[in-house]
């Protein structure tokens, strides 16, 4: 199926491994030109080659290094029709873990890289017409784990931003949806120290998933035939999440 979204323009925020990589790798693969980041030079290089795909060195949690890199991209790839935004998850903790500085730095991280990032392009993609900003969270935004309070508490405020932006923008050509990964084999769930077989065994689909079969629905979400889906929350989980709602 044609998407419709050859020669626009991706950025991928945390596009250098796992989540990220998979979504910038299914963009790329139809047809869009795809400019990634991340913090280790090294690491980002070697992903961007693999996929043939822009490299932009920054740490998103800080608003100078997203306006500079979105600058970047626009300079090299032109005017960004398709934002990702994603983020490594911040470390395992319990609330009697937690202190003011650990909050800080997840909220800069996870709330207000999106913010920071959204406010840069917004502006640009409604003039134009057309946008697709895609939210990459977490189940636990809907579903909390334990030991993930950081995680639990602030991812869920990106459904509420989302929900709200993409209420103001519907009617200029804008869309804005969440995706919410489920267990998904990266170096997260490895840092995480979690079995991934034994874990597949909980889940309603009998296994972890892919990076590649989350970036397949983020590239529809970015792709014409999706301008009508907006201020949606889709879990990637193979069945995991149990609510409803």
């Amino acid at each position: 199926m044609d998407l419709g979204i050859k020669g626009k323009v991706a950025f991928v925020l945390g596009g250098s491994s796992g989540l990220g990589l998979g979504t910038a790798a299914a963009l790329r693969d139809n047809g869009v030109k795809v400019a990634l980041c991340g913090r280790n030079r090294e690491k980002l290089d070697k992903a961007a080659s693999g996929i043939n795909a822009f490299p932009v060195q920054g740490d998103v949690s800080k608003r100078e290094d997203i306006i500079r890199m979105i600058n970047e991209v626009k300079e090299n790839l032109g005017a960004i029709d398709i934002l990702v935004t994603n983020t490594g998850g911040p470390p395992k903790a319990d609330f009697k873990d937690t202190d003011e500085t650990m909050w800080k730095e997840a909220f800069g991280n996870i709330f207000l890289s999106a913010v920071n990032a959204i406010e840069q392009v917004l502006p640009s993609m409604e003039t134009r017409g057309w946008g697709r900003i895609i939210m990459l969270a977490s189940m636990t935004a809907k579903e909390p784990l334990k030991q993930l309070i950081l995680s639990n508490s602030i991812r869920a405020g990106l459904l509420g931003l989302s929900k709200s932006i993409s209420s103001e923008s519907a009617g200029k050509g804008v869309t804005i949806n969440v995706i919410l990964p489920g267990y998904i084999e990266t170096e997260r769930l490895r840092d995480l120290g979690l079995d991934l077989e034994a874990l597949g065994k909980n889940i309603p689909a009998g296994r972890v998933g892919r990076p590649a079969e989350l970036g397949s629905l983020a590239a529809f979400l970015a792709s014409k035939n999706a301008g009508y889906i907006t201020g949606q929350v889709i879990a990637v989980d193979g069945g995991f999440t149990r609510g409803i709602l």
